[in-house]
């Protein structure tokens, strides 16, 4: 399931544990199942999936495993099958409140949960990376969400842009990995699921799968 030529995308999946008021997290269920869904469907051309990681719902307490994650992506970069090919990280996160899936622009340098994570900590207006400066500092993902967007509208699916990834454990994450992605020269995108009952389990796997399928037909070679 290698990738071919420098053309290639290699994808690094993340997704979250149940956390407080949601006793199901579909990103949970669907990343455990991606790579048996895949395998069965058949991965897009040019596409590797590299690896499919739960994490902790936490922030502070939750790095040690997200930075495997990283740098297993890094490996992957300067040693793996696809050489100069690109390397995404891909994160997915649950938003209990929406009734359609969200592509995250960006996220921000501000810790304030408003309910304590998974390993109880509740940090308010704090930065995630002090050295970054303000609370108020962004930054975007290189992910060319716009085209994706439309791309996965055409395909029949209620997605749209965001730029609003919260303050909780999901903008902690994308914050902290775009930081890495930047300084890697990797891309890092995260994207917000409706609950189960919104949007049934198979319809958010067969949109996972579509996603890479745009992943692996946008050219990420520069």
């Amino acid at each position: 399931m290698g990738s071919e030529g420098p053309s290639g995308v290699t994808v690094h999946v993340t997704g979250f544990k149940k956390f407080h008021g949601v006793a199901e997290n579909p990103t949970e269920k669907i990343v455990r199942n991606l790579e048996s869904f895949m395998e069965k469907r058949g991965l897009p051309k040019g596409l590797t999936l590299g690896s499919c990681t739960v994490l902790e719902t936490a922030g502070q307490g939750g790095l040690g495993p997200l930075y495997e994650v990283f740098e297993s992506a890094i490996v992957d970069k300067e040693y793996g099958l696809n050489d100069q090919g690109q390397v995404i990280l891909l994160h997915f996160g649950v938003n209990s409140g929406t009734t359609r899936f969200a592509l995250e622009n960006q996220a921000i340098n501000e810790a304030t949960f408003r309910c304590p994570d998974e390993l109880g900590w509740k940090p308010q207006r704090a930065p995630i990376v002090s050295s970054d400066g303000s609370i108020s500092n962004l930054r975007k993902t290189t992910v060319p969400v716009n085209e994706v967007n439309k791309s996965l509208q055409q395909m029949g699916f209620d997605v749209a842009p965001s730029d609003d990834a919260g303050r909780f454990v999901c903008n902690y994450v994308y914050y902290q990995s775009l930081r890495f992605a930047e300084q890697r020269g990797i891309k890092s995108l995260f994207v917000h699921f409706p609950l189960f009952t919104t949007i049934s389990e198979e319809v958010q796997m067969n949109f996972v799968a579509s996603l890479l399928e745009v992943l692996a037909s946008q050219n990420y070679a520069q």
